[in-house]
């Protein structure tokens, strides 16, 4: 127990791109997911009948990340948004903060979405996640 509390203690301390980024991390070392792991819960709940099935299955699991306005500091924008994109080159990441609105990714992941929601409007951007 003492093991687990510990992990627990510093899980929480982790800001929450570190999150998304250690969430990623158990997915591929575990071959799992953690839209898997919700799966079966809402299964359970739709087999008993209940109205919060109804509600949880409305929820969105999934996000469009949007720059709306690069901000005043499109420097720590562009490094921001390379740092949560990383496939992304600079002249790309350049070119979606100074032509807002741009869509930096789709499909993805609550946890993941606020991260870089997160990361980008600390470096001065506005984000809207739809």
């Amino acid at each position: 127990m003492a093991k687990v509390e510990s992990l627990v203690k510093e899980i929480s301390g982790l800001s929450v791109l570190e999150l998304a980024q250690l969430t990623k991390e158990l997915e591929s070392v575990f071959g799992v997911s953690a839209a898997m792991m919700a799966g079966p819960a809402t299964s359970a709940d739709a087999t008993s009948g209940g109205d919060t099935a109804a509600a949880k299955s409305e929820e969105k699991s999934e996000y469009k990340v949007e720059i709306v306005d690069g901000g005043d500091n499109k420097i720590k924008v562009i490094k921001a948004l390379r740092q949560v994109k990383k496939d992304l080159g600079l002249t790309d990441a350049k070119k979606m903060v100074e032509e807002t609105p741009s869509i930096v990714a789709e499909a993805v992941p609550t946890a993941e979405a606020k991260a870089m929601k997160e990361a980008l409007e600390a470096a001065g951007a506005k984000v809207k996640l739809s």
